[in-house]
């Protein structure tokens, strides 16, 4: 059985990622950290929540940072509606969160058991940064991190440059990627195009029939509508979804490269830019493995395997 946790923004694609985490036949979630992001803290712990109940799991939920290390929060209700599942507004969970802070939780379990913990990060890396500040041996300790952030040599969602869940914090992923920890970055433009789902596709998740493919439609509604109308995508991104499938099956990313990867925090610009040093015109040490393919369809065979 792998173990994993899972640091999240949750809003509509973080808790369809959640649910396919929660329904892999061997993994099993220990914990679901959150962080300031797409929603605040409170209502990512909600969104959380509710999607660990739908999968019939009790999964510890855990607040973390309410804001960026040094930035004021960016929400992104514009994207996923206003309570960030679609307005879909879905009841509270019947577990709270813990008490105890995600940061400490998440150093408490790398420490309990290490090289056991598969890492997968959703949302910006503030509570994972805060982590490391605290702990670094964490960075020794955590088997694999996948990094939902970034752009690779190619366009930003948020600003020309970034992409939103390293934009909000470049600062925090700066540091992340500067720790040490094992990082495979899977940046947000692997959802797009061939990834992403189609009138085709949702019509076939529908045909499924069940609480789990209804819920991952619904949820992204406004996500839907964003994605198409505003980025010109041909359907439902969903950037969250394809990293977890790559951390349940790594088979679904066909080409990962280390390289030398640094983020941009002193211009405003280009802030949140992830620079890949693609070439080592830099001839600067690799530290982050960079997916630059997936496997279409494989990862939509993943999702439709954990709606059915």
């Amino acid at each position: 059985m792998r173990r994993f946790i899972i640091d999240t923004d949750t809003a509509s694609d973080d808790a369809v990622a959640i649910l396919m985490a929660h329904r892999w036949p061997d993994v099993q979630v220990d914990a679901v950290t959150i962080v300031a992001g797409n929603v605040p803290v409170e209502m990512g712990a909600k969104n959380a929540g509710y999607t660990i109940e739908l999968c019939g799991k009790s999964t510890p939920v855990f607040l973390g940072n309410p804001r960026p290390l040094l930035r004021e929060p960016s929400w992104a209700f514009f994207f996923h509606g206003p309570d960030g599942m679609g307005g879909m507004n879905y009841p509270p969970p019947k577990r709270p969160p813990e008490a105890e802070h995600a940061v400490d939780a998440l150093i408490r379990l790398t420490r309990a058991r290490p090289g056991e913990y598969t890492l997968v990060t959703l949302g910006p890396l503030t509570n994972i940064a805060i982590a490391l500040g605290k702990a670094p041996d964490v960075a020794q300790k955590v088997k694999q991190c996948y990094v939902m952030g970034g752009a690779a040599c190619t366009v930003g969602n948020i600003t020309p440059a970034a992409e939103y869940n390293v934009w909000v914090d470049p600062e925090a992923a700066r540091i992340v990627f500067q720790s040490g920890l094992p990082i495979l970055m899977v940046g947000w433009e692997h959802c797009r195009g061939q990834a992403a789902l189609d009138e085709a596709d949702m019509k076939l998740v529908r045909s499924l029939r069940t609480t789990f493919a209804d819920f991952a439609l619904d949820c992204n509604t406004a996500a839907l509508k964003a994605a198409t109308e505003w980025l010109g995508d041909p359907g439902l991104t969903l950037p969250d979804p394809v990293t977890m499938s790559i951390a349940l099956d790594p088979s679904v990313c066909m080409d990962r490269q280390k390289h030398f990867v640094d983020v941009e925090t002193g211009s405003d610009l280009t802030r949140g830019m992830t620079v890949v040093d693609r070439h080592g015109v830099l001839n600067k040490e690799p530290n982050i493995e960079v997916c630059w393919t997936i496997d279409f369809v494989k990862w939509k065979d993943t999702l439709y395997r954990m709606l059915r």
